[in-house]
């Protein structure tokens, strides 16, 4: 068994693998999909690696690429997402092999750091390879301007954008610039991130409403019979956008959504309701950091994500 970087050509194959390891009963698995996810993202096309083994790839390990920003300075960053195995060679300790290797590519192309939110039977993995928790993200939840007068409703998602792409820039630069005076870590946002992670997403249907003075999207996460609005991403004007405001836009945003809870980032939106680290766990790996960098970055309080930045898709 060889380890190598997957080229274009490999993306069928690849696909394959991914179906026989994972099914597609809960997953959406297609050529489309990997290239969105792994070419098309504008922070940069993923680092693959495969493993090979008689000419046919029995494992894949991709890295995303990502950027987080503190102060003025970019971080090149990885999220750790798809991986398989197929199932006529599990328990050769492939995905171990492929994740230090895809560690090693990532080094020595002096990105900063590795980060994702693994689940309870995976994580002991990841920390055994050297990654590093971070804490539970926080998350805040409130009930909905309509809980009291729920109906049953279908889901409704539109994309509503009054705006050009240049006032979508401009509104981004002046949301980053606020971010980078808190002095904590932070994606910075662009037009372009914005239609690749939301308005274009093939994964997940977003709602997204964008006028000069603010950006919204979110959709409906079913919890039993409990319908909850979660906001990805707000990000906003804070001059022009007062605390009335920001309630009058949620409203509008909810309409013809009809949902019992509501979702949102209380690190960059201020709204009442319950807060805390109800968040999955989120990890990360140090690469090419300072012992400063480091130790800021495995305290989740210095950390001013989007539910959007963290979420998985």
């Amino acid at each position: 068994m060889n380890i190598k970087e997957a080229t274009k050509k490999d993306i069928p194959e690849i696909v394959s693998v991914l179906k026989a390891s994972l099914g597609e009963k809960h997953l959406i698995l297609s050529e489309d999909i990997w290239r969105f996810k792994h070419l098309d993202n504008p922070f940069g096309e993923s680092i693959t690696l495969l493993a090979v083994e008689n000419n046919k790839i029995v494992g894949v390990r991709a890295f995303m690429k990502w950027q987080w920003a503190q102060s003025k300075k970019i971080y090149s960053a990885l999220r750790a997402v798809d991986t398989a195995t197929h199932p006529e060679h599990q328990g050769k300790g492939i995905f171990k092999k492929l994740t230090l290797a895809a560690v090693e590519v990532a080094t020595n192309a002096g990105d900063n750091f590795i980060f994702n939110t693994p689940n309870d039977l995976s994580r002991p993995g990841y920390l055994k390879m050297g990654w590093q928790p971070v804490g539970k993200i926080s998350v805040g939840v409130k009930p909905s301007f309509s809980f009291l007068k729920f109906k049953k409703i279908p889901d409704y998602y539109s994309i509503q954008k009054n705006v050009t792409t240049f006032e979508i820039n401009c509104l981004c630069d002046k949301w980053n610039e606020i971010l980078s005076m808190s002095n904590s870590y932070f994606t910075p946002k662009s037009a372009e991130f914005l239609s690749w992670r939301y308005e274009n997403n093939p994964l997940q249907e977003y709602k997204v409403i964008c006028e000069d003075s603010y950006y919204i999207a979110g959709y409906i996460k079913k919890r039993g019979n409990l319908k909850e609005l979660r906001i990805a991403e707000f990000i906003f004007d804070e001059k022009m956008v007062t605390s009335k405001d920001l309630r009058r836009i949620i409203s509008k945003f909810q309409k013809n959504l009809s949902t019992h809870l509501i979702s949102f980032s209380p690190e960059l939106l201020k709204l009442r309701g319950k807060k805390g680290n109800f968040g999955p766990l989120l990890v990360l790996n140090e690469l090419n950091l300072s012992s400063h960098e480091k130790t800021d970055l495995i305290d989740i309080s210095n950390w001013k994500n989007s539910i959007g930045d963290l979420e998985l898709f």
